[in-house]
């Protein structure tokens, strides 16, 4: 696979930002929680765009306003270009944002799929869901993907160099799927069920000569993890496409049985905080991520270990491509200054700065600290569910450098 970095080309095809009215015979003010005011105080996405170049003399899809819960907001965009983990690639993105109920502290539920083709052969598939019933009792949670993934892996630890990566080829089911529930405000827990199974693992262009370090720790045809997950969870977002308050607490113990299917028994530990921080009379943003990756027992399979990009929305490590780092732990810390551009909400933009830090396989030490910055650009497509798309430049160490494509914040 080729490995040098390359501008991305954003080729927008269509984009659609829809909402679909249910019932507008319940009008109230636009004071009141339950509703949503359509024209959203003068904010501005891709719909009002395209409507104003079809029709400029009508007011860009203002409506009454409506509850809460008759709206269904659905952001669609076919678009093509380039990443450093998939060359060239075609996709379709969508993301359906709802609430269930019409408090001013509901909770909205979202739906992401998109599916891409790339120019490695790569296909990529996720469905996922984060929906939260009446009062916000019980969060359901469902991360399904399918992968045909050749991608580059280059060993083990912080101090692996990046001329020394080659291709592995696998395919690749993700079936996670959790249920939690209220036991305090804005605190939930519960359990899950924890699939991940590749198959069909072949290094295709391995150094000749060379005793890789898939082969030391054991290249296997197949890597089966399956268990359960012990979640706790603390969230008082109330928009979780794209926060601008609030904080965000994700503990997953993920214990791996052979009863259950697993190759071996081991164990992993997910540690997740989040914070995002208004900037008073302002609508700017500053957030922070912490995501720590731990092994607490046994043995991994390799593609299961902890690695740049490999987060369950593959969005650590901007600036290095997917894979870049391997090994039994993972830590990572990502600060991001989210702000206007345009008076109108329809452009935004984003400064972040970022550190990684594996253990290498067997020792707990941890090898180096791995910086990665940038910027990016956001683009306002559904201005109820505030869908953006976040199309970012990150730059690391070494030259790496890249354009890294998202359907809502990366965090």
């Amino acid at each position: 696979m080729n490995k040098r970095p390359k501008l991305l080309l954003l080729v927008f095809l269509l984009a659609f930002s829809l909402v679909r009215a249910q019932d507008t015979s319940k009008l109230r003010g636009k004071n009141d929680s339950a509703y949503i005011d359509l024209d959203n105080s003068g904010d501005r996405d891709i719909i009002d765009v395209l409507h104003h170049i079809m029709n400029r003399h009508d007011h860009p899809h203002a409506i009454a306003p409506v509850k809460k819960t008759d709206r269904y907001h659905l952001s669609l965009v076919p678009a093509a270009g380039y990443t450093l983990q998939t060359g060239w690639a075609g996709i379709v993105s969508a993301n359906l944002a709802f609430y269930r109920t019409d408090s001013d502290r509901a909770k909205i539920s979202s739906i992401s799929t998109s599916i891409t083709y790339s120019q490695y052969s790569q296909i990529i598939l996720p469905v996922q869901a984060d929906l939260w019933t009446k009062g916000n009792k019980f969060n359901v949670i469902t991360d399904f993907r399918y992968l045909q993934y050749p991608s580059t892996t280059f060993g083990l630890g912080g101090h692996t160099v990046y001329t020394d990566g080659y291709t592995i080829d696998f395919s690749y089911i993700k079936l996670h799927q959790s249920v939690l529930k209220a036991i305090s405000k804005d605190l939930y827990a519960g359990l899950g069920y924890y699939l991940d199974y590749a198959w069909n693992i072949r290094e295709v262009n391995p150094p000749v000569g060379e005793v890789t370090s898939f082969q030391k720790y054991g290249l296997t045809t197949t890597e089966l993890a399956s268990g359960i997950a012990l979640r706790l969870l603390y969230d008082s977002r109330l928009n979780q496409i794209n926060p601008n308050n609030g904080f965000y607490a994700n503990i997953v113990y993920r214990p791996n049985f052979t009863f259950m299917g697993s190759d071996n028994n081991w164990q992993s530990l997910l540690l997740e905080f989040r914070k995002y921080v208004k900037f008073p009379h302002s609508e700017n943003v500053l957030a922070f991520w912490s995501y720590n990756w731990l092994t607490t027992g046994g043995r991994p399979g390799y593609l299961f270990l902890p690695s740049t990009g490999w987060d369950d929305s593959y969005n650590t490590g901007r600036g290095y491509i997917q894979g870049r780092f391997r090994g039994n732990n993972m830590t990572y810390l990502e600060a991001e200054y989210r702000f206007k551009i345009s008076q109108n909400g329809l452009f935004g933009g984003v400064l972040y700065g970022n550190a990684q830090s594996f253990s290498k396989e067997i020792s707990d030490q941890y090898n180096t600290i791995t910086p990665g910055w940038g910027t990016g650009l956001r683009i306002k497509l559904n201005k109820y569910s505030k869908a953006n798309l976040c199309i970012d430049y990150g730059f690391g160490l070494e030259g790496s450098k890249g354009f890294f494509v998202n359907l809502g914040e990366v965090f």
